[in-house]
């Protein structure tokens, strides 16, 4: 009996030593760690037509107003559906871009917000719009929108505290690499990140509770630059299938002492295309390049894609994911 107490007595010690807050709340800390991408699995079995939130999770109307967002340089309101989910509604010309982007670059493993191209609808309850009555009638009639679900359990952190491409916990492995290439891929120019939080920083800080571990996603959290030319301010663009295809004999330029070398210029050039080596690419390659033409054609479908874009920027891509392979 002497002997098994001692033993108990140790092994508290121990405990309290080691996890004070046990002690003290009765209840173990909640882990926090840092993640840039998690393991997709079977790429080919990814539903892209419906995205990260999938087909259960799409907007249901109706959708009542809740007010105007006059934040950032495309009209934008918030609304709630049937199901007392809230949206940030977008018009303008990144609405295709950043649906379908952001479905590509989620079905290789990284973080977005889920998004959809809502092509007709009716919001109730309008009232004083600014910028937005461009989009929406009196009746509360819209064309062509761009959905983003706000999850209130999530919480981003402000632009000054987001993540710079060159100071991140993730700096030189294949996972920020990896993040890196899909942003040229989709030629995504609108790269500023937490050196520019003074113009909004499209890089963010999301602080998800999961039941294993509280998580800080480091994500890009806007998509809409792409699917155009890459560039300075006067030839960049957007959604632009010509454009797209015309840079990408350009995508890709060559390797230099086992780095790739890019034809990518945008808001961040350097610390975006700079020091990725082949080997990275080809970990990438293991997921981006098992996507089917029927799953990139599905995302341009359900991104608002005409047949003839839909055509276009399917065999630009692959013309893209084709220069990745033969980095190998």
């Amino acid at each position: 009996m002497i002997q098994k107490s001692r033993v108990i007595i140790v092994t508290c010690t121990l405990l309290i030593g080691l996890c004070p807050s046990i002690v003290e709340s009765g209840s173990p800390p909640q882990r926090e760690r840092s993640v840039i991408w998690r393991n997709p699995g079977d790429v080919r079995r990814l539903d892209l037509a419906s995205g990260p939130g999938g087909r259960a999770g799409a907007p249901a109307p109706p959708f009542k107003f809740i007010n105007e967002d006059k934040g950032g340089t495309n009209p934008k309101i918030e609304v709630r559906d049937a199901r007392g989910v809230v949206w940030g509604v977008k018009w303008g010309e990144e609405v295709n871009s950043e649906v379908f982007a952001s479905r590509l670059v989620w079905a290789v493993g990284y973080y977005v917000e889920p998004t959809y191209f809502v092509r007709s609808g009716r919001i109730l309850g309008v009232t004083k719009l600014d910028r937005a009555k461009k989009y929406v009638g009196s009746d509360g009639s819209f064309t062509e929108a761009r959905f983003e679900q706000k999850d209130k359990s999530i919480q981003t952190l402000s632009d000054k505290d987001s993540w710079r491409y060159d100071r991140n916990p993730f700096v030189g492995t294949k996972e920020l690499n990896g993040l890196k290439i899909m942003i040229m891929l989709v030629s995504n120019w609108d790269s500023k990140d937490q050196e520019q939080a003074g113009k909004g920083s499209n890089t963010k800080i999301l602080i998800v509770p999961t039941r294993a571990a509280t998580e800080r996603r480091y994500i890009v959290s806007d998509w809409g630059g792409s699917m155009g030319k890459w560039g300075g301010f006067f030839k960049r663009e957007k959604w632009d299938c010509g454009g797209y295809q015309g840079q990408s004999d350009d995508f890709v330029k060559g390797v230099k002492n086992g780095l790739v070398q890019w034809g990518y210029s945008g808001q961040h050039t350097d610390a975006i295309r700079d020091n990725i080596p082949v080997a990275h690419v080809q970990w990438l390659m293991g997921y981006l390049g098992k996507l089917t033409s029927t799953q990139i054609r599905a995302a341009l479908r359900a991104s608002g894609a005409s047949p003839t874009e839909e055509t276009c920027f399917e065999q630009a891509i692959r013309m893209r994911i084709s220069s990745l392979w033969n980095l190998r």
